[in-house]
């Protein structure tokens, strides 16, 4: 079913139309879809990992074929090929890609470590970006241990300037010049998705996001402290923790609220440490949930769209989380049954996802298709629902995932 084939502009204002619908709890002409994102593009381009992360023509050209061949109503377009290039010249230790750890076609990884040690807990609540800068990136960033040497920059004034000579030093010169080099590079990046984002929206599709942003808990616990460490954390020094949350919180708003400014304001929010399987309900209510919640209703405040990916199953959380302004944001289901979702969030946030990826690979397109019906029905074709994969997808029968799509744009009209 392709729509508005003639008329792209309207596609474009059709598609943000329909999605603000379904978040804001209003009746869409149809459902909406999300064509599913990660490595499948690619793979669906004819390009291995690799080849997306270095030749950014290439990546673009698959992200065309892709939305040409399924069309869906947003678009991501090549953003998460993260950039090879700059990541080697900085050489990133927190991640393994393609080409450095990892065979060409497999997807990248995060390293997880102890970037920050217990005791320099008071280092980080007393002046994030100090540690950040001094501490974090040479730890993080071979190419950057030259950052070390400055003296604070909260001691700039005065003859704090003449600081400014650790800079001179072999070391920092040369980590300046690596920082610049990879800044050149990132931008190469940014100009290509620049690029591919006004090729897009003349074929009609609209960004699926406007920014990405990580729970407060995780942006300590992914990037700093590590899995084992925040979570002990929470039994060994909860009340370091808690002052470290609330200002991970204001980081948090501080990722997303550029994305205010954008004329669909989605921000994509990552959830990784919450599940059932690394803290109770006791603690996520404690440690998790308050200050996610805080940063939430702020960027709700700043008029962005939330969409919250709840990995794996959060069923005993759903009457935590729902307690957020109806019609304000997107919660994505993983692993969530969508019976208990819908019973405890529908009408109150706009539910998303819950299509098994293993369908996607190992079911017939027809079976795609009745669990695509089945969903719309559960979770609403009159708002609230967007149809899309339980996860990111990696691996699909390209028939299996056009059913999806083709039904949600069929089956999903409003009645």
């Amino acid at each position: 079913m392709r729509e508005f084939n003639d008329d792209p502009a309207a596609a474009y204002a059709a598609r943000q139309q329909r999605v603000r619908d379904a978040v804001a709890q209003r009746t869409p002409d149809r459902v909406p879809v999300f064509g599913p994102y990660q490595k499948y593009v690619y793979t669906y381009g004819g390009l291995t990992m690799r080849e997306a992360m270095t030749d950014y023509a290439a990546a673009r050209r698959a992200c065309h074929a892709f939305a040409d061949r399924f069309a869906p109503d947003l678009d991501f377009g090549p953003i998460l090929a993260y950039p090879a290039k700059p990541m080697e010249t900085l050489g990133y230790r927190a991640f393994r890609w393609p080409g450095h750890g990892l065979p060409d076609d497999a997807m990248y990884q995060y390293v997880e470590g102890e970037y920050m040690t217990a005791a320099e807990y008071d280092d980080f609540i007393a002046d994030p970006s100090d540690f950040m800068f001094r501490t974090w990136a040479p730890r993080q960033f071979a190419a950057l241990e030259g950052f070390g040497r400055p003296a604070p920059w909260r001691r700039f004034m005065w003859s704090g300037w003449m600081s400014l000579g650790a800079l001179a030093a072999p070391e920092a010169r040369r980590s300046l010049e690596a920082a610049i080099q990879a800044g050149e590079e990132v931008n190469d990046w940014f100009a290509s998705i620049g690029q591919y984002t006004e090729e897009a929206r003349a074929k009609g599709y609209p960004l699926a996001y406007a920014g990405f942003d990580w729970a407060p808990f995780d942006i300590l616990g992914d990037t700093l402290r590590g899995t084992a460490n925040i979570l002990a954390d929470m039994r060994r020094r909860p009340a370091k923790l808690h002052d470290a949350l609330k200002v991970a919180t204001r980081i948090f708003v501080e990722y997303a609220a550029p994305a205010a400014s954008a004329e669909l304001p989605i921000v994509w929010i990552w959830i990784h440490k919450a599940t059932r399987e690394f803290m109770s309900d006791a603690q996520f209510r404690e440690f998790y949930w308050p200050y996610l919640r805080e940063g939430l209703l702020a960027l709700v405040g700043l008029g962005i769209i939330p969409l919250v990916y709840w990995e794996a199953d959060f069923e005993s959380r759903l009457e935590a989380i729902a307690d957020v302004p109806s019609g304000t944001m997107i919660y994505h289901l993983a692993g969530t049954r969508p019976e208990a979702a819908r019973g405890a969030l529908a009408g109150r946030v706009c539910l998303m996802g819950s299509v098994p990826n293993i369908q996607l690979l190992a079911a017939t397109p027809d079976e795609v298709a009745a669990t695509t019906r089945r969903l719309i029905d559960l979770l609403g074709r009159d708002g609230g629902y967007i149809v899309d994969t339980s996860v990111m997808l990696d691996e699909a029968k390209p028939e299996n995932l056009a059913a999806m799509i083709e039904t949600a744009k069929t089956y999903g009209v409003s009645r």
